[in-house]
């Protein structure tokens, strides 16, 4: 099937890379020339695993351009997968949808299904199908589906390839029929329902999980309190098949792309008719206090910053990306640096895009052994295996004071006893062997 892909970003790239894989002749659209000559030699421009060997597999099947009028005209298929970032009133900004869908309009030459899998507040799918049939240049039919993404960043490729379930949101069968010819050989499970339902399927999900994290996370808080073990209370959760154990790891709070600016869009959804889903409001709260629980527990150590060497492992808001969208460094490092700390840093693939926003203000390091040599305190924001695997008794050796403060509990406390450091964590007891007081 000849299908045209607008847009190359997460969604865009790896739906266009794995409907090739899956022999479709495909067609991705940008508005970046240097994106696209990237793409061309075979080179993904977003750091996804996996993804630039599945693109240079298939680079036979993936065409990559900027001339979007040769791309629509003559697709049978046509996927939107632009993104649709917050406003400052936490709804969807569908600009650059709305921009697409004239551009699709005005182009195409032959009847088609227009396919958006951009996240889409409810009832976006219905407005796209009228800017379509209003705007049309050629006598052709368009059929409007919804077909919302379930990848995440780190798993992308996998997500697409061997997805959970595929969402098909059509009113009129004919789109749901080319549809199912599309994915016929994945292996997944497909959902048919009307373009509302699917488009509130993706928003639910997304919330349901950071509703998920967000509840671990003030558990873990009291668990601090009361002297219980938040690993403990989330295995014996885990077992009872109702809840699951996916996203009942406490930590320093959810980022990314996704959970933050879909619970703020449904709520901001909510709100405009009238109807507030207060539990996701809740989440939202939750999220952004969590954000800041590390900076509050170096407050037990530590009256300033001012003067501090402070380490700081993972920039990216979890592994396997390099995305820095709500990562919790974004939050947390401005206030170092504005108490006064000289900050070194370490990611493995984050580096280059925290350098765009602090390129001189902290220290870059290719080791965590050089990130935290001479540190009076490190701080763990994301969970890398290679700072899970580290030999612990690196910071006492290597820290000028091994105080260990774990945003993502790295580290088991059986492990982590056995060596002279205070280790602070989240949920759990705090291992102090240190004989002295820094506040």
């Amino acid at each position: 099937m000849k299908i045209a892909v607008a847009g190359t970003g997460y969604v865009g790239l790896v739906t266009g890379v794995c409907l090739a894989e899956h022999k479709h002749s495909v067609t991705c659209v940008d508005i970046d020339d240097k994106k696209v000559a990237l793409m061309k030699a075979g080179i993904s421009p977003i750091y996804e695993p996996g993804l630039e060997e599945l693109l240079a597999k298939n680079i036979e099947r993936l065409n990559f351009t900027t001339e979007f009028k040769e791309a629509y005209k003559d697709a049978d298929v046509i996927f939107i997968g632009v993104g649709t970032p917050e406003k400052r009133d936490g709804s969807a900004n569908l600009s650059y949808v709305y921009g697409v869908v004239e551009q699709i309009a005005g182009s195409i030459e032959k009847d088609c299904v227009v396919v958006v899998k951009s996240t889409v507040p409810i009832g976006t799918n219905d407005k796209i199908e009228e800017m379509i049939k209003s705007k049309l240049v050629h006598d052709v039919n368009v059929y409007v589906a919804s077909n919302p993404e379930f990848l995440a960043q780190g798993t992308a490729v996998r997500d697409t390839l061997h997805a959970s379930r595929i969402v098909l949101g059509v009113e009129e069968p004919y789109a749901g029929e080319v549809l199912k010819e599309v994915y016929k050989d994945f292996d997944a499970p497909i959902v048919v329902t009307n373009r509302k339902s699917a488009e509130m399927i993706k928003y639910a999900s997304n919330d349901f999980l950071a509703l998920k994290i967000s509840f671990i996370n003030e558990i873990a808080n009291l668990c601090e309190i009361i002297g219980a073990d938040i690993e403990d209370v989330a295995r014996g959760m885990g077992y009872d098949g109702r809840i699951g154990n996916r996203f009942l790891n406490a930590g320093i709070g959810y980022g990314g792309s996704c959970f933050p600016k879909d619970t703020k869009a449904l709520h901001w959804l909510a709100n405009f008719h009238d109807n507030e889903i207060k539990t996701i409001k809740a989440a939202i709260d939750v999220n952004e206090n969590q954000k800041l629980k590390l900076i509050k527990k170096s407050r037990k150590y530590f009256d300033s910053f001012k003067g501090l060497n402070v380490a700081v492992l993972g920039l990216t808001f979890k592994p396997g990306t390099d995305d820095l969208r709500e990562a919790p460094t974004l939050v947390n490092i401005p206030i170092m640096l504005e108490d006064g700390a000289n900050i070194k840093a370490w990611d493995p693939v984050g580096v280059d895009n925290f350098k765009k926003i602090y390129p001189d203000e902290i220290t870059y390091c290719n080791t965590i052994e050089d990130t935290i040599n001479e540190a009076d305190v490190c701080f763990i924001f994301t969970e890398w295996d290679e700072v899970k695997e580290f030999d612990l008794t690196k910071y006492n050796k290597l820290m000028r004071t091994p105080i260990i403060l774990d945003g993502r509990n790295c580290y088991d406390l059986v492990s982590v006893k056995k060596v002279n450091l205070t280790y602070d964590s989240i949920g759990r007891e705090t291992v102090n062997n240190l004989e002295y007081s820094l506040a």
